[in-house]
């Protein structure tokens, strides 16, 4: 009676490692699972010998050989059930990963488990960080960039401003994400002026600090203690602070005269409820008291006046067109 062999069981094929990290989170700071990869890895490979996280790896002990595997050879140091961690560079490694996926697709060759492991992951608003670099750079390489001032730059400000109401007011979420953008950018673009000033300087982290400070002093029913219970106690307690912190002698201080008229209208008449100023709305001839008397009424009733007689225009701007024969 024949018996068959039995069979030897297959050897092992090993697992390969690929240990991603973002830039935007500090070297050395891994998730737990990368720790454990990396330590109990049988080899860790790294092409890249200014990889930021070299220093921190081997201050906990893990040796990291330099060498750049080909697919072939990283399959076979994973032989015997080994595994084998690459660190890629910050640009990934097309090569060896384009090299990998033929190697699978071939089915010749028995393949090494393949695991994608990131060991950081960008916190929010991390790309943000992405943005100031960015701003940085072209600041010193573009010849029109670099050239521009403040004061150059400041009708580029209010145009962006109106643009990103315009999207709002049209419903377009594409377009008010790009206009978001285009109005960071101008954050962005003048702090990085900001920091080149020879006699007060700043940089956009300055101007995130004071602004974080400004919100947490400003929302003490949020960080602190205090109480707000309605929309109207938080303005109350703004337009306070505010006063204490400017040492304004007005609650008309601080407010731009230069902006459109409804609004500025709306805006004197909420900083005297507020403020509680008693003072009764100046009257007299002419269609500007008509104005000022509508737009005092409109934001004690909780409208923005300019918002309101925008949206009027551009219904009365869609009748036009629709009489003219044309679209909206």
């Amino acid at each position: 009676m024949n018996h068959d062999a039995p069979s030897e069981p297959a050897e092992p094929t090993g697992r390969i490692v690929l240990l991603t990290t973002s830039h935007r989170v500090a070297p050395g700071l891994l998730s737990w699972p990368a720790w454990q990869t990396l330590h109990a890895a049988d080899r860790v490979l790294c092409a890249d010998p200014d990889h930021p996280q070299l220093p921190y790896l081997r201050e906990a002990g893990i040796g990291v050989e330099q060498e750049s595997p080909d697919a072939q050879s990283l399959v076979e140091a994973c032989a015997g059930g080994r595994t084998v961690v690459v660190l890629p560079s910050g640009e990934g490694d097309r090569r060896l990963t384009d090299g990998l996926a033929r190697l699978a697709g071939s089915g010749r060759v028995a393949m090494p488990d393949l695991e994608l492991l990131p060991g950081s992951y960008d916190l929010p608003g991390a790309r943000l960080l992405d943005l100031v670099q960015v701003m940085d750079r072209v600041r010193r390489e573009c010849p029109w960039t670099s050239a521009q001032t403040h004061q150059g730059l400041a009708k580029y400000a209010m145009e962006e401003a109106y643009e990103l109401v315009e999207a709002i007011e049209a419903g377009d979420r594409e377009e008010l994400r790009e206009e978001l953008g285009d109005v960071l950018l101008q954050v962005v673009f003048h702090a990085r002026i900001a920091q080149e000033d020879p006699q007060e300087p700043f940089s956009i982290d300055d101007v995130a600090g004071s602004l974080v400070e400004k919100l947490i002093h400003r929302h003490p029913h949020v960080f602190g203690d205090a109480e707000a219970l309605t929309a109207d106690d938080v303005r109350a307690h703004w337009q306070r602070t505010k006063a204490v912190e400017k040492q304004r002698e007005s609650v008309t201080d601080g407010i731009p005269l230069g902006q459109p008229g409804l609004a500025l209208a709306a805006k004197l008449s909420g900083r005297v409820r507020a403020g509680g100023v008693p003072v009764e709305l100046p009257r007299g001839e002419g269609i500007g008291y008509e104005l000022l008397a509508l737009a005092a009424r409109a934001e004690a009733e909780g409208i923005d006046p300019e918002t309101a007689l925008r949206a009027a225009a551009r219904t009365y701007r869609a009748a036009i067109r629709a009489a003219e024969g044309l679209t909206a």
